[in-house]
């Protein structure tokens, strides 16, 4: 089982690396777009923020626990040692924040679509969807800053 731990390390490093950088990069182009007011722009932003989270931010989120249950089994790490259990902690809060933002994103990605199309402007609700969407992005970055930190420091 030992060398499977290198291959599982590289694994959860890199899809922790693709789970925090698509979530930042698409957060922050998405958000940007949305600054414009163009809604064509803001339409094609949603249509590939929402297939970002789908290729790239998905797999990632079932890499992640998979890979560092493994990890711990293999290295002896107890499921119940503080570091462990505050990242798992952490984890779900932000999978908690993540998965209605998927669906607003999709909500959003259609009343963009539909205001393009009928060439209007975009609806209030999606205006609210974007406060909300806002609003759960940041539990969820700074979830994930500290299971970064638990990760590497592994305190006691």
């Amino acid at each position: 089982m030992a060398e499977l731990y290198l291959p599982l390390k590289w694994l959860h490093i890199v899809s922790s690396t693709v789970l925090f950088g698509t979530g930042l990069g698409t957060a922050f182009h998405f958000w940007h777009t949305m600054r414009t007011g163009n809604v064509a722009a803001i339409a094609a932003s949603a249509r590939t923020t929402v297939l970002a989270d789908w290729l790239f931010t998905t797999p990632a989120v079932v890499l992640q626990p998979a890979t560092g249950l493994a990890m711990a089994l293999i290295a002896g790490y107890p499921l119940t040692s503080t570091w462990i259990a505050a990242s798992i902690g952490l984890y779900l809060v932000a999978g908690a924040c993540w998965i209605p933002v998927v669906f607003i994103q999709m909500r959003m990605r259609d009343i963009a679509a539909a205001s393009e199309r009928d060439s209007r402007a975009l609806d209030p609700a999606f205006h609210r969807l974007a406060r909300a969407w806002f609003a759960l992005g940041w539990p969820a970055f700074i979830a994930l800053m500290i299971v970064f930190w638990l990760m590497i420091a592994k305190p006691g």
